[in-house]
């Protein structure tokens, strides 16, 4: 073993060892990804590292103690992967997450057909992963992606020039869907949904560094439920279709009041995990 793998060891070692301690579970795993991001490499390139500097051993340092204060890893390397993109994130937007991807699946499985030229909006869009996923699908789709938060809006648009989808989407900031009028054969959103007693005993990756907007869902956790359920029958078109992300154990509340408003539920899609996480709405058939 050279000189320049043992030191290497020794400082992935001991940054592991430090992300462990502060809790965090895949310690080895993140240490590897901190150094190949300082490195500008990949995990087989630290492999045919030659030289280290001192500059990347700063940049490594820098990246690993903003690490261990439980900054979320994606806010550190800048990017997050969502479906088959890699989108840009945030701190004013939620890290794209893989139990999201659930409400992509719903979708495909809902509309099948490929070549439809959908419409499609997507409330709360954050980094825009959910409407990109979507237009990715659909190669003739076009949609609209709403934020309250201008920069997240202004973020989304990015990830859309960065994934080649700008011809084919808009994002604006808004108060959910005040400011339409038309409407949409599928309306996308993965709203605040956790209970407010509950956000401070999150994970500190969430409740200290992600934005409270994006997870505050009021006393019961169903507060942006009651505004976007409401809003869907002037929204959708008439065989159009609402796929709504779902905090655990929401299905039946959502789903009681999508009813009210003459909305059936169709489907309620779990996540890997088994928790049920994209619910389904269409119109009652009259």
């Amino acid at each position: 073993m050279s000189g320049k793998d043992h030191f290497l060891r020794m400082v992935l070692q001991d940054a592991s060892r430090r992300l462990a301690a502060a809790g965090i579970e895949e310690a080895r795993a993140e240490a590897r990804i901190l150094m190949a991001w300082a490195l500008e490499t990949d995990a087989a390139g630290l492999l045919l590292i030659d030289n280290i500097s001192e500059g990347m051993l700063a940049r490594f340092d820098a990246a690993l103690a903003r690490r261990l204060m439980r900054e979320p890893m994606a806010l550190i390397l800048g990017h997050a992967g969502f479906w088959t993109l890699d989108l840009a994130v945030s701190a004013e937007t939620l890290v794209p997450r893989g139990d999201t991807e659930s409400l992509i699946e719903s979708l495909l499985a809902a509309c099948p057909s490929r070549d439809e030229a959908l419409k499609i909006l997507d409330l709360g869009t954050g980094t825009g992963c959910l409407l990109l996923a979507a237009l990715s699908e659909y190669s003739t789709a076009f949609g609209v992606g709403v934020d309250l938060a201008p920069q997240a809006a202004a973020l989304a648009c990015g990830n859309a020039e960065r994934n080649g989808l700008a011809e084919r989407s808009a994002f604006v900031a808004g108060n959910w869907a005040d400011s339409l009028t038309e409407t949409f054969d599928v309306v996308l959103s993965n709203p605040p949904y956790i209970e407010r007693a509950h956000i401070a005993g999150l994970m500190p990756e969430v409740s200290q560094y992600e934005p409270g907007r994006a997870l505050d869902g009021g006393e019961d956790g169903l507060d942006a439920y009651r505004v976007i359920v409401a809003r869907l029958p002037s929204l959708l078109s008439p065989q159009g279709v609402a796929i709504l992300e779902l905090g655990q154990g929401q299905g039946p509340a959502v789903s009681e009041l999508a009813a009210r408003v003459g909305l059936r539920t169709m489907e309620r899609r779990c996540d890997l995990g088994g928790i049920e996480r994209a619910l389904v709405l269409k119109r009652e058939e009259r």
